[in-house]
């Protein structure tokens, strides 16, 4: 487990932020940091065909061991790090023989990780955790999977007595501001399938996942002195509040659950003469997310009618539910489950409430289920991950390759 810790720890402690106000790709110069280390290492732990292209994608191949044919399969994370949080800096912290009590990530400024309030900590005594200072994210988020990718094949390369047929590896930048697969090359990939490792808590293998659209409503106003304002002012602010208030008031995320799908404001910000809401809406059910835009565009429409001022809606899908494309072809969520059922993990069959890489890929021709990469409470400062989880994906990866070649 040492090796993977020390791997881990290098590629957390690189800021790889991604920012959603840039267009380039990367969205940020730092990112490629942690690409070119990759690439490096990529190719002196034995890989083939290592590419790193000029956005940021790198790819590579582990070649078969066997002769006769097998589909090609794939894995595939992403390096960069959310922009909700800060990741300058990143100092994690080790926890050896954790003893299920709370744990002080910072004591200047009492910042405590505590299983009353996180229980599933719970599930991790007597394991090593790794954790924050609690002045930044970690990057289990996920760095865990790169880290967890790269071990695999390592540990594939030193072992040929496991036979697999050609394994492709793939990592992407901006996936956290939903851009990492929009320029993945699935036919220069060339695996039939691929399996992203970006789950959370052991176990969890996904095929679901939200369709999911965002939206910004711009409100136009007009400034007048609030002495004379009667009939005159129009305030951008009251327009947009309003808005927000007639949005469902149950349906939010910190009121849903499982396939429960949201409308969620995220930034409100504004004057008298002009105030924007940016807001995402969610749902795993093709027909219902349909009717959450269509009220948003009904809401708009009615709020342009009823008061004066000018209300813009700007509203785009991001993704939709890769269930569609994953059912057709359920044998690859089997033979992972498989793969952790053989090696004591219980499979967390259960659909995603977000999305990753393998949404848009599983759309772009590429199946792509997500299985776990050990963290919790991810973009934050009370992100950890348990050492033990890290070792057994790497172990449910290696498995992965050893049953594809068996069955096929």
């Amino acid at each position: 487990m040492e090796a993977i810790l020390d791997r881990f720890l290098r590629y957390a402690r690189i800021d790889t932020q991604s920012d959603p106000n840039s267009d380039s790709t990367p969205s940020t110069e730092k990112q490629w940091v942690l690409a070119k280390m990759l690439f490096e290492e990529l190719k002196n732990i034995g890989l083939q065909d290592v590419t790193l292209d000029d956005r940021g994608y790198i790819m590579a191949t582990l070649p078969s061991n066997i002769e006769k044919e097998v589909p090609t399969i794939g894995f595939v994370s992403h390096y960069d790090t959310s922009p909700d949080f800060t990741a300058t800096g990143v100092n994690p912290r080790i926890i050896e023989n954790y003893d299920g009590k709370d744990i002080l990530l910072n004591e200047e400024e009492n910042i405590v990780l505590s299983p009353d309030y996180f229980e599933d900590l719970l599930l991790y005594k007597g394991q090593t955790l790794i954790v924050t200072d609690g002045t930044t994210l970690l990057g289990a988020d996920d760095k865990a999977g790169v880290t967890e990718i790269v071990s695999a094949m390592e540990h594939l390369l030193a072992h040929p007595e496991i036979k697999h047929g050609r394994i492709r590896i793939g990592f992407t930048p901006d996936e956290e501001i939903g851009r990492g697969a929009h320029h993945f090359d699935v036919k220069s990939f060339g695996a039939s399938w691929a399996y992203t490792v970006d789950g959370s808590q052991i176990g969890e293998l996904e095929y679901e996942n939200f369709n999911a659209a965002m939206a910004k409503i711009t409100a136009r106003g007009k400034s007048v002195h609030p002495g004379l304002a009667k009939n005159k002012m129009i305030n951008a602010i009251g327009i947009i509040t309003d808005l927000a208030s007639r949005l469902p008031k149950n349906e939010v995320p910190e009121k849903t659950s499982d396939r429960e799908g949201f409308f969620h404001v995220y930034k409100l910000e504004g004057s008298i003469e002009l105030a924007t809401m940016e807001l995402i809406i969610r749902d795993h059910d093709k027909s219902l997310f349909e009717k959450r835009k269509q009220l948003l565009k009904d809401l708009v429409e009615a709020i342009n009618k009823e008061r004066p001022g000018e209300v813009v809606l700007e509203m785009k899908d991001q993704y939709y539910n890769m269930k569609e494309k994953v059912e057709p072809v359920y044998h690859i969520v089997e033979i992972a489950e498989e793969a952790m059922k053989s090696l004591g993990i219980q499979p967390i069959i259960k659909p995603i409430r977000g999305g990753t890489d393998g949404s848009q890929l599983s759309y772009m021709g590429l199946p792509c289920p997500n299985i776990f990469a050990g963290g919790h409470n991810f973009h934050g400062k009370y992100e950890y991950v348990p050492l033990e989880s890290m070792e057994k994906a790497v172990e449910v990866i290696v498995k992965i390759c050893e049953l594809t070649a068996k069955k096929f």
